[in-house]
């Protein structure tokens, strides 16, 4: 049973275009913080351990606020949340400047992570609410490639205001332009209602959450995060002593995937979310083998594969469950983002580990120096070869799954 998809007076587009600045403060938020991290080091006397805490305060953030927003959506509205997001973003920005101490960073990066989580809990459903068939599929793609492209920009900016002598301070400001900018946009708008009438009630959510077809997706969705940003993480630094470039490795990776996520909704009005899900795992796959095993001009190329394997992961795990799981709603969108956000800061320990225990092992085995770091850090990409391969068995099982459904057949629970 239906309801409207929007009120009469929703404007959708500017809707969506507020929500892609929205997210665009997410990608500043990652990339500008991250191209800061020396600086504030200096600065404030902070060792790497300090550090990691700080960065590891966006990633505690962002899960906890998706899933409240995901609880929430339908009893408050996505409007309320992004207005809590606004205020997140803000406060978080202005205490990251002036508050000169660890814990400060510590309180401020929650803050911009509780800001991005409330992002991707209230544009997500919106969207797909606003949104009808292919055409929700082609504007979800197109809403995430902005996260790739935000990095990219914002990790440019970074660079260019480094080398020209601005301050952390500066750059931190930066920010809040996108943020001023979506806020703007989202004034005085109305939001769509929920396609589906048990969408919009947690019965209904929860009964559609604990179905088998959630609960599988929900297990890929740990696999596809580690397989997008396990790898993303430590290739730069793996890279850097294999002869390429990893700046020049991380904007082809990410400017990639922004363009390819442009298209996603072609593909996906094509193959069905199973069938690009399956092809994205195939390819990065081949991806993060390359980057196991070669070196120098070849490191691009698998660059390449990589990225338009990743690409497509995020924006079609949440559009699958738009798509086939409707009855569970914002809370399930939102669920699969957390958990993929989740398992990306949970498994940076555990990549780290296997980097020391394979550093250990290259050593034993006579390895030195630059080829010491290289050896080992192509071993752990090796490793992590394994979560992408799994991820081709298990995305085979749900096209077939999917195929052999009913046509315009959707999830009951």
């Amino acid at each position: 049973m239906t309801s409207s998809t929007a009120t009469s007076n929703v404007n959708a587009n500017r809707l969506f275009y507020a929500s892609c600045f929205a997210l665009i403060t997410t990608a500043f938020s990652f990339s500008i913080r991250a191209g800061i991290l020396p600086q504030l080091s200096e600065e404030l006397s902070l060792t790497g351990e300090q550090l990691g805490f700080i960065n590891s305060m966006w990633f505690l953030g962002f899960p906890l606020a998706m899933i409240v927003g995901g609880l929430i959506y339908h009893k408050v509205g996505g409007k309320a949340i992004m207005q809590f997001a606004f205020f997140a973003h803000t406060l978080g920005i202005i205490l990251t400047i002036y508050s000169g101490s660890y814990i400060g960073l510590l309180i401020s990066t929650l803050f911009i992570g509780l800001g991005n989580g409330c992002t991707e809990a209230a544009c997500n459903p919106m969207i797909a609410d606003a949104y009808q068939g292919s055409r929700m599929s082609k504007m979800l793609n197109r809403f995430h490639m902005w996260f790739p492209g935000g990095i990219a920009i914002g990790s440019l900016l970074s660079k260019f205001m480094t080398d020209g002598g601005l301050s952390w301070q500066t750059q931190i400001w930066i920010i809040l332009v996108p943020t001023i900018i979506y806020a703007f946009l989202f004034f005085g708008q109305s939001w769509p209602k929920a396609k589906v009438e048990e969408a919009a009630t947690l019965s209904g959510n929860f009964k559609s959450i604990f179905s088998p077809l959630f609960l599988f997706i929900a297990f890929c969705m740990t696999l596809t995060a580690i397989s997008e940003f396990g790898p993303n993480q430590w290739v730069g630094l793996i890279l850097d002593k294999s002869g390429a470039n990893p700046m020049i490795i991380l904007a082809l990776t990410t400017g990639l995937m922004a363009i390819t996520r442009y298209f996603g909704g072609d593909f996906v009005k094509k193959f069905d979310q199973s069938g690009v899900l399956l092809g994205s795992a195939i390819l990065a796959t081949i991806g993060v083998y390359l980057f196991s095993t070669q070196t120098g001009a070849m490191a691009y190329l698998a660059a390449i594969f990589f990225a338009f394997g990743i690409a497509l992961f995020w924006p079609n795990m949440i559009g699958f469950v738009a798509d086939k799981i409707p009855k569970s709603g914002a809370l399930g969108m939102s669920i699969i983002g957390a958990i993929g956000m989740f398992m990306t800061g949970a498994v940076q320990p555990v990549i780290g580990g296997w980097i020391d225990s394979d550093l250990a092992e290259a050593a034993r085995e006579g390895f030195t120096g630059d080829e010491l770091q290289l050896v080992a850090g192509q071993m752990t990409l090796e490793k992590l070869t394994l979560f992408p391969g799994a991820l081709i068995i298990l995305f085979t099982i749900l096209y077939f799954w999917m195929k052999n459904r009913k046509s315009g057949e959707v999830a009951t629970a």
